[in-house]
């Protein structure tokens, strides 16, 4: 056939589907592929070469339109929907065109029976014309009643050329009769359905499928559809974490992700029969304002999947730290106000994420109201009704209010609904929450000053037992935000680091909900200090209100304590406290952390730090207050940050802050602890002949009997009892009580011992959590270290056989750990956006006998050894160390004395110290990026 006989490709393709990011022919040049086609088209001697000149034009084609798409996006990265048509855009140009090359030129059939027509349908995203960089190819190839042979033929021609494309195709070829069929019988296939778009082909046979599933599927089975659709959408949110605030969320599938839009219009559609978003105000779902915010949320989404596609070279939805940081610079997000261009992006993404939430909740609300879906479950169970105040009415199970406007006219109403809720146990109806949305205006200085409604929200906190389900409401609705203007800094501010799971508002709720979790008893075994504490009885109002400031000074450039203690004084009067207790939530705020850093960077055993943290306390009022914030704080980080080693940590230091308090400081003593262990280890030996027993007792010095728990000494004994000169004694068991392994260690004492025990630890893959080495008088060392694996678990008693024989090879020097670490010392990928700057603090203070060393930089797994080493090579003896560790950051503290056992005085010395911990530092953090 000559190619005057062909009809034009251009009749074959479609018209672009709205604004483009770029001009047409920058991303598909209609004439000219055309005309290159023909050309190459013209020298195809048989179908194997037609389908590859094809192939190869066509491959040119979408490099090229994908460059030019691509560098449009990076002069308007936030451009998304443009974007998004663009790509849809030059997908449909090279179905087309394939279809076109497979049906023309490869397989023509020029007088088609009627059971051999075709269409190509777009489905799923693809359906909707909404592809990013990366995103797959749903197509449905059509026919009316049987797959014919010819139909195969053009099929699998096109097929092929795809693959040669390497477009990434998902394809089903199916009758009319089969796609109502199955989707009857598959709701996901039913969802494809909803957003099928004709491309190329026989209309008529699309325009017919349409009416069928119309008429065949779709009607009357709205109700089945929304619930299947609602379990869809609970089952991804358990997979996905459950929750909106997950550190490294996905932008697709997670809570207040893309699916959730999705979710509401393929909802949306099936109910109302919808076809584009901007449909939803007209159908009465959303208001205008509303359905802005949608659109807003979905943009946002829409831009940081872009950029992550274009960043990784593949499609990929899950925004990792390291991505994080790069979609940030993409989408042109800057550092400013203290804080990094990542945490700013991160902020935007969970207030869009809420907001997703919020408008879901609106239109599920309005579904209930039309029947077409079932109230929850609970709610459906629990229909005995409350009763409620006068001015409210149950609207579907849900608390709405009877006069609107008699609602506005009281101000103190827009907090009053809050309590009233939480007294009777509703939920608000959407109604309810789009009212106080629209009038947060309402809530000035004025209504913040009032006494009333200074009752109102303490009553919030300490009266009805489950403040925290007012206060994530409040926050979600601009509530809390408006009522402490301050509060409205950190609502969705992301901390980028791998230590806070949440961001600082719903941690600041979390904190709380953990407090009232005590006051309910649902903690008892878990928190018997806190549990003590709150039976004894403290001041309620200082405490949940010093919780609810304590983070309100974070995302500034000065320290958040100290700037969150000038806050407190200007907003605890606001909330109605007397002075006494606007003073002591004030210091509350300023050394919130106090407590948590002298417990894990701070020996406990060392008088002086416990004489110096009770200076700081004053009275027992202030420990037991500081106390129970600082256990709340620590559980409200993340699920897994709060264990027993922490727990034991805090209850040390509580029991002996308490003692010297009600005591006097100077009860605090080396003496009085030393003459305590002695004679606990005398009863554990009762067995021993009296001369071993004294033997034991006599050979080691003061620091030793202060450092140590009761249960290390007597491990010591046994192991120093007829020990050799060449003899290495390892002791490994689980110590419950600290959620570690201990791991004791007695050998003939030898310089930058610690080192190397360190060194060997880090082999096997064992994060110290704190550490403690003796010499004794006759020449041996003893040295301690608890141990975790890299899961912050004690090690399984099955991995410590291992353990030991890894541990015993480098103590013999059979294998040399500095070698050894290098290939392990390393920062996975994900991790390696984390930007810890070092610090390093000499202290001869805070110790009567040792200076202390704090180290506070990047983690990695050779650090330690890394930093011991350097002390040993400059003689430094190392007697305890604690270990603390948030996330990609770590503080080492170290108490050490020089080779003739004094404190490190000399400036000099310590500056030059100081440096080569520094080196050390950088030499192993570049090894450790670079692998």
């Amino acid at each position: 056939m000559p190619d005057t006989e062909y009809p034009a490709l251009a009749t074959f393709l479609p018209s672009p589907p709205g604004t483009l990011i770029c001009a047409e022919s920058a991303i598909f040049d209609i004439p000219s592929v055309e005309a290159r086609l023909n050309a190459a088209w013209a020298e195809a001697g048989d179908a194997a070469s037609l389908r590859k000149a094809t192939v190869s034009v066509l491959n040119a084609v979408q490099q090229h339109g994908r460059e030019a798409i691509a560098a449009a996006m990076a002069e308007a990265p936030r451009n998304a929907r443009p974007a998004l048509r663009a790509y849809a855009w030059l997908t449909d140009c090279l179905v087309t065109t394939v279809l076109y090359a497979a049906m023309i030129r490869l397989h023509p059939n020029p007088n088609p029976s009627t059971g051999e027509r075709i269409a190509v349908l777009a489905v799923g995203g693809y359906g909707r014309g909404e592809m990013s960089p990366h995103s797959d190819v749903d197509l449905l190839f059509l026919a009316p009643h049987k797959i014919t042979g010819w139909i195969e033929s053009v099929v699998e021609s096109m097929l092929y050329m795809f693959w040669d494309l390497h477009l990434k195709v998902g394809h089903s070829t199916r009758t009319i009769r089969d796609c109502i069929r199955l989707g009857k019988e598959d709701y996901t296939i039913r969802t494809a359905m909803l957003e099928l778009r004709f491309l190329a082909g026989n209309r008529p046979l699309a325009t017919e499928l349409h009416m069928r599933l119309r008429d065949e599927l779709f009607n009357n089975t709205a109700r089945d559809f929304i619930e299947a659709k609602l379990e869809e959408r609970a089952e991804r949110h358990r997979k996905q974490g459950g929750q909106r605030y997950v550190v490294e969320p996905n932008i697709k599938e997670g809570k207040g992700g893309l699916r959730d839009l999705h979710t509401l219009f393929w909802i949306a559609k099936y109910v109302h029969g919808v076809r584009d978003t901007r449909d939803l105000v007209k159908a009465g779902v959303f208001t205008a304002d509303e359905y802005r915010q949608f659109e807003e949320a979905e943009t946002f989404l829409h831009a940081a999947r872009n950029a992550l596609h274009l960043i990784a070279h593949r499609p990929m939805d899950q925004l990792t730290f390291d991505m994080q940081v790069e979609v940030a610079e993409k989408l042109g997000y800057i550092d400013h106000s203290g804080r990094r261009a990542v945490e700013h992006f991160m902020q935007d993404f969970f207030r869009h994420a809420t907001r997703v939430g919020e408008l879901t909740r609106i239109f599920l609300t309005s579904l209930e109201a039309q029947h077409v879906k079932q109230e929850p479950r609970l709610q459906r169970l629990l229909k005995r009704r409350r009763k409620i105040g006068t001015d409210y009415e149950l609207v579907h199970n849900r608390m709405n209010v009877h006069d609107r406007k008699a609602f506005l006219a009281d101000k103190l109403n827009l907090l009053r609904v809050f309590e009233e809720a939480l007294r009777t146990g509703y939920l608000l109806h959407p109604d309810v929450m789009r009212l106080i949305s629209a009038n947060l205006d309402l809530i000035d200085n004025d209504m913040r000053n009032t006494p009333e409604a200074q009752r109102i929200f303490l009553d919030l906190l300490l009266k009805h037992g489950n403040p925290e389900r007012a206060l994530r409401r409040m926050n979600e609705l601009g509530v809390l935000g408006a009522f402490i203007p301050e509060f409205q800094h950190i609502v969705a501010m992301m901390q980028f680091n791998m230590y806070h799971s949440y961001t600082v508002d719903e941690h600041t709720i979390q904190v709380i909900s953990n407090l009232a979790q005590i006051e309910r008893g649902e903690l008892n075994e878990d928190l018997p200090l806190s549990k003590s504490i709150l039976e004894r009885g403290v001041n309620r109002r200082v405490l949940y209100v010093a919780m609810l400031l304590h983070d309100i000074g974070k995302g500034r450039d000065e320290d958040h304590s100290v700037i969150g203690a000038q806050i407190a004084r200007k907003v605890a009067p606001r909330l109605g406290l007397k002075p006494a207790e606007c003073e002591t939530v004030e210091w509350l705020v300023r050394y919130h952390l106090l407590m948590s850093d002298i417990a894990q960077k701070r020996d406990i055993s060392d008088p002086r730090t416990v004489r110096d943290f009770a200076k700081a306390v004053k009275t027992r009022e202030r420990l037991d207050l500081l106390t129970v914030l600082t256990v709340c704080d620590i559980r409200g980080v993340g699920p897994d940050v709060w264990n027993n080693w922490k727990a034991v940590l805090l209850r040390n230091l509580h029991s002996q802050t308490a003692y010297a308090l009600e005591h006097g400081l100077e009860e605090i003593n080396r003496d009085a602890r030393e003459g305590e262990a002695k004679r606990e280890l005398r009863s554990r030996l009762a067995d021993w002949e009296p001369a071993e027993r004294r033997v034991e007792l006599q050979r080691h010095y003061g620091t030793y009997w202060q450092g140590l728990p009761f249960a290390a000494h007597e491990i010591f004994a046994q192991l120093l009892k007829d020990i050799k000169n060449d003899e290495i004694k390892i002791d490994l068991h689980l110590d419950a009580d600290r959620d570690a392994t201990r791991a004791c260690f007695a050998l003939t004492d030898h310089h930058g011992i610690f080192a190397r025990l360190a060194g060997a630890l880090a082999l096997v893959g064992a994060n110290v959590v704190d550490a403690r080495t003796y010499t004794t008088k006759d020449g041996y060392a003893t040295a301690v270290f608890w141990i975790q694996d890299n899961d912050g678990n004690p090690y399984e008693s099955a991995r410590l056989p291992r353990l030991r024989q890894m541990i015993d090879k480098i103590l013999r020097g059979e294998v040399m750990a500095r070698e050894a670490l290098k290939s392990r010392d390393k920062i996975k990928k994900r991790e390696s956006k984390f930007n810890v700057p070092t610090s390093i603090i000499f202290d001869n203070e805070g110790s009567e006998i040792f200076t202390i060393i704090e180290v506070d930089t990047r983690d990695r797994p050779g650090l330690l050894y890394d930093l011991t080493r350097v002390l040993a090579e400059n003689h430094i003896s190392i007697v305890t160390a604690q270990i603390a560790t948030y996330g990609a950051q770590v503080v080492d503290v170290f108490y050490v004395k020089d080779m003739f056992g004094m404190k490190l005085h000399a400036l000099s010395k310590r500056k030059g110290l100081e440096k080569k911990l520094r080196d050390a530092i950088v030499t192993g953090a570049k090894r450790a990026h670079e692998g």
